[in-house]
């Protein structure tokens, strides 16, 4: 079993050099923690999903530019997140508004490659699979 994941959970990416907070709309009016519950849906950049300071992908065109004017030395760029689809894969059963509900060990893929995992659900007493 996993923990129900709420807003201010801790977030992680794999091209990120810092942690970021997820953020969730109180719109499904579901509270776990006294925070919003989460679904597979709250995956909106700047919305839901906070830059993790500096990124360092090669796929992402500002990292990849700033590098070749440092004649190839790997410079690190601010992170604008770059997610179009849902966390996965979900709850199979737990539903919030029709949506799966998001637990800890949903992941999500940024268009510069990166992979962002959930390091700390946002409560620890909410199980689901």
């Amino acid at each position: 079993m996993s923990q129900l994941v709420c807003s201010n959970a801790q977030l992680q990416c794999s091209f990120g050099l810092a942690p970021a907070m997820l953020t969730v709309l109180p719109t499904n009016k579901v509270l776990t923690g006294n925070q919003p519950a989460a679904t597979i849906m709250d995956n909106k950049p700047m919305v839901n999903i906070k830059p993790f300071g500096m990124c360092q992908s090669l796929a992402n065109p500002q990292v990849a530019a700033a590098t070749t004017a440092a004649m190839g030395v790997l410079t690190p760029q601010p992170c604008i997140p770059n997610v179009v689809a849902p966390w996965v894969p979900g709850s199979a059963t737990v539903m919030i508004g029709s949506m799966p509900a998001l637990n800890s060990t949903c992941t999500a893929n940024c268009l510069w490659a990166g992979v962002i995992t959930i390091t700390n659900p946002g409560q620890q007493t909410v199980q689901i699979p």
